[in-house]
């Protein structure tokens, strides 16, 4: 086999020559043999290490996806348990609602509709002024 071809092939990943060289020489050598120039062999066999160097392995792909989905669910995670963790900043009235924003009768008159005495209540605002009901 042409030195040439020889030296195309040494141009190939270590991973590469382990598991492809023996083949590619063998071939090599037929295709000379059948009265292929040792020139263009080498120039296919450099044009396709150049193309093993630049293509990324499909395994270091799935690593880095991995490792970049494993960020961003722990930011997320101590995220939400930092804004679990600060609490409400401001509680609203727990004081009996006024009379003006009570419902009419037969308005909310399911159990249950109308808040419970101590618990927070909705505060509305109407035209400029607050109320809390």
């Amino acid at each position: 086999m042409d030195r040439l071809v020889e030296a195309s092939l040494r141009c190939y990943p270590a991973r590469w020559r382990q598991r492809h060289g023996d083949e590619a020489a063998e071939l090599a050598a037929l295709l000379i043999r059948d009265g292929r120039p040792a020139g263009s062999i080498a120039r296919s066999y450099l044009a396709g290490a150049v193309r093993e160097w630049l293509t990324p392995r499909p395994g270091r792909r799935v690593r880095a996806m991995a490792c970049a989905l494993l960020a961003a669910t722990s930011l997320l995670g101590v995220s939400a348990g930092l804004l679990a963790s600060a609490g409400p900043a401001k509680a609203a009235s727990t004081s009996q609602p006024h009379a003006q924003c009570r419902p009419a009768p037969g308005l909310l008159s399911a159990p249950g509709l109308l808040p419970a005495p101590g618990r927070a209540h909705v505060i509305i605002r109407k035209a400029g002024h607050a109320r809390s009901c």
